[in-house]
Order: structure tokens, then sequence, then C-alpha cells
């Protein structure tokens, strides 16, 4: 930069701030006192800046910080394993995680990862597919013994069937039938509830007809506590999906989080797969 204008903007920065800083001379030039502690303020602001820059290079390329998580309480048994083995890969995380049922502001909130077993209800997210699942139609021996099976689809409509309030289609729950049309009915019941294990307690009780997240109730179809209802009926798929609010330049803790989820789950899941195909029908 030549002379003049380095001049000119010296010149332009002392109009703006309505103080000399510098004293000039034919022969010389040297800070007023306001002209050094300026100075000494904008060195340090610098090198604070250049700490900053450091700061988020290193929280782009290596997992630390606080990691913000929220997670569906009926998959938290799923996750939570998960989470364990990353506090331990990655000492310098702090994992912050709760969880619930409710629709979270992700962006808001400042949640870096949100786990769920349901669509993303905002599309302007970034949702990763993890796993796929379906739910299976069953009930207890217990209401076998009492009521017996039901034969076809709409008699569901005139039995006790529970319902999970966050069901993305209402009170009708919607199948592929055997002829590989979409079929549907409309049920209902004296328990409606966020909760799926209140639901699944009270189908083991034998109260009612539970439409049941698979991998939530895997272990009690394999060991005959409960009892898949009109097996000729596939329910619709979904997936278990990890959002997050960005693509672009995603932070080293989040990247290595959803990679572990990604690869733990599917390892997981494979597992209830294999658990519901031996299991007695």
């Amino acid at each position: 930069m030549s002379t003049t204008m380095v001049s000119n903007h010296i010149q332009a920065l002392e109009d703006r701030l309505g103080a000399r800083l510098l004293n000039r001379t034919t022969r010389k030039i040297s800070l007023t006192d306001v002209g050094a502690g300026y100075y000494e303020r904008c060195a340090r602001i610098l090198a604070e800046l250049e700490e900053a820059d450091g700061m988020a290079g290193a929280l782009q390329s290596t997992p630390r910080g606080v990691l913000k998580v929220y997670t569906n309480t009926h998959i938290l048994r799923f996750v939570a394993p998960i989470i364990s083995e990353y506090c331990g890969l990655y000492p310098t995380v702090t994992v912050d995680v709760s969880m619930g049922e409710r629709s979270v502001d992700q962006v808001e909130e400042r949640i870096d990862v949100v786990i769920r077993a349901t669509p993303a209800p905002d599309s302007s997210l970034i949702a990763k597919r993890l796993t796929k699942w379906r739910h299976i139609l069953c009930c207890s021996p217990r209401y076998l013994e009492t009521l017996g099976m039901p034969e076809t689809l709409g008699e569901l409509a005139r039995r006790n069937c529970m319902r999970y309030a966050l069901y993305p289609f209402g009170n009708e729950w919607r199948f592929i039938g055997p002829d590989g049309k979409a079929a549907g009915v409309t049920v209902s019941g004296n328990l409606v509830s966020n909760s799926a294990e209140a639901l699944r307690q009270t189908a083991l009780d034998g109260h009612a007809i539970f439409l049941a997240p698979d991998f939530y109730v895997f272990e009690d179809i394999a060991a005959g506590r409960l009892v898949p209802v009109l097996p000729q009926y596939q329910t619709i798929e979904f997936a278990v999906n990890a959002i997050y609010p960005n693509r672009e330049n995603l932070p080293a803790k989040v990247r290595t989080f959803i990679d572990l989820l990604a690869e733990r789950i599917s390892e997981h899941w494979a597992v209830i797969g294999e658990s519901l195909r031996v299991a007695p029908r």
C-alpha cells in the first residue's frame, strides 16, 4: 500500500473516531496517547480473533465441546449403549442427552442431533436414515383365550385397539394386504398414549390389541408373551432417522456421532429382524 493510501486510511479513521491517533511533523510520526491505547486494544482483538479462528478449526476437525442430543423415549434403550460407547471413544466431548415425545425446535433449542422413529416434522432439516422398521399387530395369549383371534382386518373396528398418540395416520391403521394393495381400518379403544411402555404393558395384561413398533416388542414376540395378529397384512415401513440442521461444515462431534449411530443401529436391528423371523407364529 502506498504512503499516500496509508495516510488517507488513517485520516479517515481519525475522522470517524473524532480523535487524533498520530502526531505528524515534517521529520517524524509518533503515536498520541489515544493512538497508543487504540493500537493496543486492536492488537488484542486481532489476537483473540486468530485464537477464535484456531478454535473453530479445531472443533471442526477434532470432536470436542458439547454434543446436544434429543431422542424419542421408546428408542433410548437402543441409543444409550451407543452414547456410552461414544463417550468412551471421545472423552473431550460432553454429551447432553434429553428424551421425550414432543416436537422440538431443533434450531431454536440448539440441538445438534435428534433421533426419531418417525419422519422429521421440518422438511428443511437433514435426515439421515439409520434403519427401517415396521409395526407388528399383536396381542397377548391371554387376550386370545378370552376373545379369540380376529379373522379379518375389518373386525379390528369392533375390538379394543390401543392407539399410540403420535401414530402418523391417527386412528386409521394402514397396511398392505395379501394382494399387495393398500388397506386400512379405523380403530378405537380405551387407551391412547404417547408412551409405548404403557401400551405394551396393557397388551401384555391381555386388555387390547397393540400396533407395536417391531423393535420395541421383538423380545416379547420371540418369548411368546405377545402373538402376531393377522400376519398376512404387512404394516407401513418407517425409518429411524438422525436429524440435524445443516449438511455443510458439519462439526466433527456431530459427524462422528452420526457415523457411530448408523453403524451400531444397523447391527442391532439385524438382530431384531432375525429374532422376528424365527419367532413362533
